[in-house]
This record gives C-alpha cells, structure tokens and sequence, in this order.
C-alpha cells in the first residue's frame, strides 16, 4: 500500500451514524421488556444497528483473523518460552489442535491464519496465508524495530486479509495474534501511549516468574528511555515499538472500520493495535468492540484508552483470538433478541404492566 492510498483509506473512515443508534434504543424502549433490563445487550444491538446502518441488524460468517510473527525483543529473556514457540504453534493451529481451533468451531467462525513475519523460512501449508514482512522484527530494546516500509507493509497485509474476510460475506471479524514476546511489545506501547510506569503495564504474560518479570520491565524502560522522543505519530510508535502482527492487525481494524464492520477485539496485544488504529482515526473506535478483559494489567489502561467495556471477563491471556471467539455468542444474542422480540403493540402486552416482569 503506497502513503496516498494509506491516507484514502483513512479519509473514508466514518463514524457511526448516531441517528441509526439513537432509533434502536427507540425499539428497544418499546420491547416486551422493563427498558434496559437486557444490560449490555442492548447497548451492542445499537451500536451495530448504528454501524451498519439498519434496524435489521445481521451477523454472517463470522471470521478469526489470527496475525503471526516474531519479536526481536525477545534476545532479551523476556520469555519463558523459546522464540520456536510462534512457528510452532502456527503449525498446531494449521493442524487444527490449538484452543482457537476448538472455540472459533464451537461459535461457528472461521479461521483465517496469517504469516506476516515468523522467523525461519516461510512456512508451506495449503491453508496458511502467506503475507510476510520479514522474519521477525528487531530488538526494539537497541533500535527500531520496523522501517516505515515494513511498517507499510504488515498494515496493508491487515488491510487485505480483512478486505478479503468482508468480500467473503464476513460481516463481524474478530482479531487475535500469536508471536513469542508479543506482550513485551504491547506492553512498551501501552507504557507510551498512557504515559504510564513499565511497572504497572508489564504483566506475566505466558508466565514469566519474578525475575522474568523484572527484566521485562527493565527491558520497557529502556526501550521508551531509547525511542521516546521519536514516538510522535502512529506509524512512528510502531516503526519503534512494534511488531508485525500488531502493525497487521491495526491494518484489519482499519479496513474493518472503513466497511463498516464491526469488529471484536481480543486481549492485551489485540487491544495495542486497536489503540494505534484510533490514534490514526478516532471514528474507529465507534467499530469495536472488547471481547474480554485478560489478566494482563496493560489491558485495563487500554480499555480505558479505548473507552470500552469488555463483554466477558474470565480471566484469560492466552491470545490466539480466544477471547475475541468466545464474544461471538454474545454479540449474535444481542442481535437475535433485537431483531426477533415483539413490542408491546404487536404482542398486545400493555405497557403499563412492565413491572410485572421485574
């Protein structure tokens, strides 16, 4: 993708239209129910009614987009695991072994699994997407870890593979990733862009113990100490900070946000790449939506960066999109009770009975 199409596509994104938004909560007032005692709900149906632009609000073919690659910053130790890890799984989600592969079927998704940026040669599978940028970033701890080229270049991957999903017929996406390290990235853009101690965004992540928790937040530090003078725009935060997968899946909620489809977020590094999208448009964030909150302390700042409420809260970090799949029931529920509860009028329910189902 060239700058002047990356700048297009920006301007064609719009926010949700209010007027939609402001008719569904008119319905929902008039369903055979005490108002808003449907919760959260209510508020997802009108958000979509908003987006989409309808008071027939559908979902179809619901589509995980799982975002793969490695991070340089992982020289450091900041993870239990080995960097062979990423591939690794890659494979067990190829091979349909891994929890996403279990969740997305129980929800009725589908799986779409990208390489923007595994380490080793590229990897050869009949159903994986190939679009890498390279063979993981660079150890952002000692120097950028993107040029603005590859930086261009995992985004419009994001871009394409959502465009794709949503020429498909996918009129919800959910996003997720997998990259050894990737929670010590996330966590050094959440450090920067609330301006917060390392101390209280880096979390365990896939389990580091004491120590390793100690490094991770040192190597943080020194990654902001080195680069923050340099963070002062999007594209720069994640030239420095980021990682393929994330700069991919920041490219997928701008698509997203540009067809109108609203879009689940999943955890902590998922939540990273949403936060740069709205920070490049804001009318993005009227398109998503937070699947869960993890354990990861980072994501707490970035949902209230994000002004978002997270659907479920079940204690999760794993990644993978897990969380983002486990929302899709949720939101189709919203949008079922929505579309198919009759009103007073038409159930010949009076109103003035509503206590009645307290």
């Amino acid at each position: 993708m060239k700058w002047e199409e990356f700048q297009a596509l920006l301007s064609r994104i719009e926010p949700a239209d209010r007027d939609w938004f402001v008719r569904a909560q008119s319905r929902q007032d008039h369903l055979t129910k005490p108002p808003g005692s449907l919760g959260r709900l209510e508020e997802i149906a009108n958000r979509i009614c908003g987006m989409q632009r309808t008071l027939e609000p559908q979902i179809e073919n619901p589509a995980i987009l799982i975002f793969a690659a490695d991070n340089g910053v992982c020289e450091e130790g900041v993870n239990p695991f080995p960097q062979s890890v990423t591939r690794q799984m890659v494979a067990n989600f190829l091979a349909d072994g891994a929890a996403i592969n279990a969740l997305a079927g129980s929800v009725g998704a589908s799986l779409t699994v990208v390489d923007v940026g595994v380490l080793g040669e590229p990897l050869d599978h009949p159903m994986l997407v190939s679009r890498r940028t390279g063979p993981g970033t660079r150890n952002f701890s000692r120097g950028p870890a993107m040029s603005h080229e590859e930086v261009m270049a995992a985004v419009s991957a994001g871009v394409e593979i959502a465009g794709e999903a949503v020429r498909c017929g996918s009129t919800l996406l959910a996003v997720g990733e997998m990259g050894i390290g990737n929670s010590t990235v996330a966590s050094a853009i959440c450090a920067a862009m609330t301006n917060s101690d390392p101390a209280t965004v880096c979390g365990r992540g896939t389990g580091s113990d004491e120590l390793g928790l100690a490094r991770k937040r040192e190597v943080v530090a020194r990654a902001l100490a080195l680069h923050r003078e340099f963070l002062t725009t999007p594209l720069n935060l994640l030239a420095r900070l980021g990682g393929f997968e994330i700069a991919a899946m920041c490219g997928a909620y701008l698509r997203a946000a540009e067809r109108r489809v609203p879009v689940i977020v999943d955890g902590f590094i998922s939540a990273a790449a949403a936060a740069i999208a709205v920070s490049m448009n804001d009318a993005v964030r009227d398109y998503l939506i937070a699947g869960h909150q993890s354990a990861e302390p980072g994501h707490v700042a970035f949902l209230r960066l994000l002004n978002l409420q997270p659907l479920l809260q079940l204690d999760m970090r794993l990644g993978e999109g897990t969380g983002a799949a486990l929302a899709i029931p949720v939101v189709r529920a919203a949008l079922a009770a929505f579309r198919s509860m009759k009103t007073f009028e038409s159930a010949g329910v009076a109103e003035s009975t509503v206590s009645s189902f307290q």
